[in-house]
């Protein structure tokens, strides 16, 4: 069976991998069609797209936008961006960089505030594209101040914690109408993750006249339960089937490309549903 990926980062984002070196592992594992889809960012697609002709890898460009809604923090990806709407997605993009790397000053601050032996500078160096908490978690694991990287999110830089600090983000039904406007698919991405069933229910009735149109049903950390009852919320509203391991490389080394914690399988039915 042919399978994809319409979820992945690379070092352009919060991922470790180049995309030279996200295609080649897709390539590896068999993949057909896989999607690039940086937090905030198109930086790497050209790289990622010469990559995909080398590989004979169908390459979709995608992003994946960080938007608010009633103060939950939503991701929805826009999938099947054309080239020619690169920089009007990078233009939009620039925007929440602007706002992220504000709010990453800030946490950084209070970080030194609170005795931490840490610089925005050093944190700076060691992302090539956007840069978000997973950096500023990085750093302060490599110096001791946590086990493990994962931890730093639930103690020190935990969104309950006094360090954090939210960044303005984007208003997530416009951005839907964004990804519409385009010519894009937007997706929303692990539902689940951010809400309950019910909360979903009501995001979801506001959210499809502004063009919603898919919503992953199959995504790495889901479990059976939550699969089964994504595909029945997706076959209720009318939304189309997406699915992503959300590859980081060595961030989250308990997620493999294609095949997430090791039972992952995305059709590639779910690509060829989801082209515009």
């Amino acid at each position: 069976m042919k399978i994809c990926d319409l979820h992945t980062h690379s070092n352009y984002s919060d991922g470790t991998f180049s995309p030279t070196e996200l295609v080649q592992e897709a390539k590896r594992v068999g993949l057909s069609a896989i999607a690039l889809t940086d937090h905030n960012n198109v930086d790497g697609i050209n790289e990622f797209l010469q990559e995909c002709e080398k590989c004979d890898i169908e390459g979709i460009i995608g992003t994946e936008f960080s938007t608010d809604y009633k103060n939950i923090e939503l991701h929805v990806l826009g999938l099947f961006i054309k080239k020619e709407n690169l920089d009007e997605v990078n233009s939009i993009c620039e925007q929440v960089r602007k706002n992220k790397d504000e709010s990453n000053r800030i946490m950084i601050k209070r970080l030194q505030e609170n005795g931490y032996d840490i610089t925005y500078e050093e944190v700076r160096a060691t992302c090539k594209g956007t840069m978000n908490r997973a950096h500023i978690g990085e750093v302060l694991y490599k110096k001791g101040y946590t086990k493990t990287v994962k931890e730093v999110f639930t103690t020190i830089l935990s969104k309950k914690g006094k360090i954090y600090h939210s960044a303005k983000r984007l208003d997530v039904f416009k951005t839907i109408e964004f990804i519409k406007s385009i010519g894009a698919v937007p997706v929303l991405a692990h539902p689940f993750l951010d809400l309950d069933e019910k909360g979903l229910r009501e995001f979801l009735n506001l959210a499809k006249p502004y063009g919603l149109e898919g919503m992953e049903t199959v995504y790495s950390t889901y479990s059976e339960e939550e699969t089964l009852l994504a595909k029945q919320i997706a076959k209720e509203y009318e939304l189309k089937e997406s699915g992503g391991s959300d590859f980081h490389g060595y961030r989250k080394n308990d997620i493999s490309l294609a095949t997430g914690r090791g039972n992952l399988v995305i059709p590639y039915s779910f690509c060829e549903k989801l082209h515009p």
